[in-house]
């Protein structure tokens, strides 16, 4: 509803349109606000005494007015007119400042602040601006990839809800990307939404890319303005995969170990240096000059020394780019001549060889019984010692694992022979028989005894080493006896015999005798002279005390001297 006022206001309100007065010395005054915050605009007239009413109005494109707002300055009322889009959004304060809450882009318009008097109208016009900063640019419709050498849409970059329009930039790694025939293609559009008035904008990259671009970032940003001047927002970065054909093939064998032996299994990998890389490959085996069509891999297994060569591998559709590698298939042979379990005969010839032959130089050990020897054996004449389990190694240092034995198990056998060896005791007493047997297998021993004669030990064997042992017996004869050592394996039985006196011992025995009685009577003897010296000396005191008596002519002192006499004889 249009205000209302007495029949003079009629007449003076008749007069605004065509008798507006423009203050001097206020010229365009500008109100710059965000998309959906309140516009503040000050009517910037000073007021005068005989002030009737305010009023604002806004101006259409064609330059006729729309009143919006009225003040009395009397009833201190406040009107607002039926303006659909400004219901509920206007507020006139007491200084006839008026606020228009959430600012559209519709609002941009020229209002005009008016104070009317009785015989005068005063304007004062303010032009108000709304900016809407626009959405985060962001890079959609992106291209899963990208090729060399090809001119491809990369994506668009999109940015939306902005007023006024900005613009949009392209950034490879930082830098700006300015267009460039066949390499770089921009194509810009704008679109605004009829109901809100915002702009929407969308800028399209086309890009030939090189291998330079691999891990590079892209990025776009969008440039507007706002109610404190120019800003620019930033997009997030873009990394795009890289396409590109392979110019170089390598081969490689794996498990990648330092040595292939006779035995293992090994694969071949070929590789391509393209992106994305080549998946089939043609391999290309030592003497056969037709390719197999395969994977990217090629697996042989338990090679043998035959597949020492140069192994290749080629891109199928250019044959031309080729890689090869050369395998050594490492083997090892050993040749034990004899080998197994031998039996020989004592004294007898046996040359022994182990034969090499390895794809490099192999190291040889000889072990005997688990003990190492310092060089091969070589039997000219075979002794029970040399009986026992031979090894003969050899290995590839630089080839792990590849390692060969060969065993001989050598038995060397014999008949038994016998030598009977006699020992007296220091006493004279007993006799030491002794049977020595050599012979294998061990032969075994029996004692036979033809006489009499005591046995002090039976019989006591040594330990039997390297074919040889003995077996004693300790016999003190009363007469003569012979002795008798049987020997006996599965070869042979061997007897052999010993005679042994008696007569040493009875000898012997007289001798000690005779000693024995020799030494009895020199005892006595010594005993016989020993009484008669001292019978001599007891009777010569006896005559030297008489002449001593008759001297001294004192009986009491002959009396002591008695009994001294008798003391000294007892």
């Amino acid at each position: 509803m249009a205000s209302q006022a007495g029949p003079s206001c009629r007449l003076v309100f008749c007069l605004l349109i065509s008798a507006a007065v423009l203050r001097p010395g206020l010229g365009w005054y500008t109100v710059n606000s965000a998309y959906g915050d309140t516009i503040i605009m000050p009517c910037r007239l000073d007021v005068p005494q005989n002030l009737m009413f305010g009023k604002w109005k806004y101006e259409k494109p064609d330059g006729s007015p729309v009143f919006i707002a009225f003040r009395s300055s009397t009833k201190k009322s406040v009107q607002y007119d039926d303006v659909p889009e400004y219901k509920d959004r206007l507020s006139l304060s007491e200084n006839y400042t008026l606020s228009i809450s959430n600012a559209r882009i519709s609002d941009e318009k020229r209002f005009v602040c008016m104070l009317v008097t009785e015989d005068n109208v005063f304007e004062a016009p303010t032009i108000v601006k709304v900016f809407k900063q626009p959405s985060k640019p962001e890079i959609v419709s992106k291209a899963p990839f990208l090729e060399t050498e090809q001119l491809k849409k990369l994506g668009d970059c999109i940015s939306k809800d902005s007023y006024p329009d900005g613009n949009i930039t392209w950034y490879r790694n930082g830098k700006v990307l300015q267009p460039l025939e066949g390499v770089v293609v921009l194509i810009f559009k704008k679109q605004m939404d009829p109901v809100t008035q915002l702009y929407t904008m969308t800028s399209s990259l086309e890009y030939k890319a090189t291998k330079a671009d691999i891990q590079m970032p892209f990025t776009c940003s969008v440039t507007y303005y706002g109610p404190s001047g120019q800003k620019t927002v930033q997009s997030e970065q873009a990394i795009f995969d890289i396409y590109y054909p392979t110019e170089q093939v390598t081969i490689q064998v794996l498990p990648s170990k330092t040595a292939i032996k006779e035995g293992d299994n090994i694969t071949l990998k070929c590789l391509g240096n393209g992106n994305p890389p080549p998946e089939e490959f043609l391999f290309y085996l030592p003497g056969q000059p037709e390719g197999i069509r395969s994977s990217n891999t090629y697996t042989l297994t338990d090679v043998r020394r035959n597949a020492t060569g140069d192994y290749k591998c080629s891109l199928i559709d250019k044959k031309s780019m080729i890689a090869s590698t050369a395998i050594t298939v490492h083997y090892l042979d050993l040749s034990l001549n004899p080998s197994g379990e031998v039996t020989k005969q004592i004294g007898d010839a046996l040359p022994v060889s182990c034969t090499i032959s390895a794809s490099r130089n192999a190291t040889v050990v000889w072990m005997k019984d688990n003990i190492r020897l310092r060089s091969s054996p070589s039997f000219s004449s075979l002794q029970y010692q040399d009986a026992g389990n031979y090894v003969c190694e050899t290995a590839l240092q630089e080839v792990e694992g590849l390692k060969k034995r060969e065993s001989l198990t050598l038995i060397v056998e014999g008949k038994p022979q016998i030598k009977m060896t006699k020992k007296t005791d220091p006493s004279g007493l007993s006799k030491t028989i002794i049977c020595h047997v050599e012979g294998f297998p061990k032969p075994a021993i029996q004692w036979t005894i033809t006489g009499s004669g005591s046995v002090i030990n039976q019989t006591e064997e040594s330990p039997y080493i390297n074919g040889r042992y003995y077996s004693k017996i300790i016999i003190s004869p009363e007469e003569n006896v012979t002795l008798t050592c049987t020997a006996e394996n599965q070869l042979e039985r061997t007897v052999n015999s010993l005679n042994v006196s008696a007569n040493e011992n009875r000898e012997k025995v007289n001798d000690q005798a005779k000693l024995i009685v020799g030494i009895v009577v020199g005892l006595l003897l010594a005993a016989l002279v020993a009484g008669v010296v001292y019978w001599l000396y007891m009777k010569k005191s006896k005559t030297a005390s008489k002449h001593v008596n008759k001297d001294l002519g004192n009986l009491e002192e002959n009396k002591k001297l008695e009994e001294n006499n008798h003391k000294t004889e007892a």
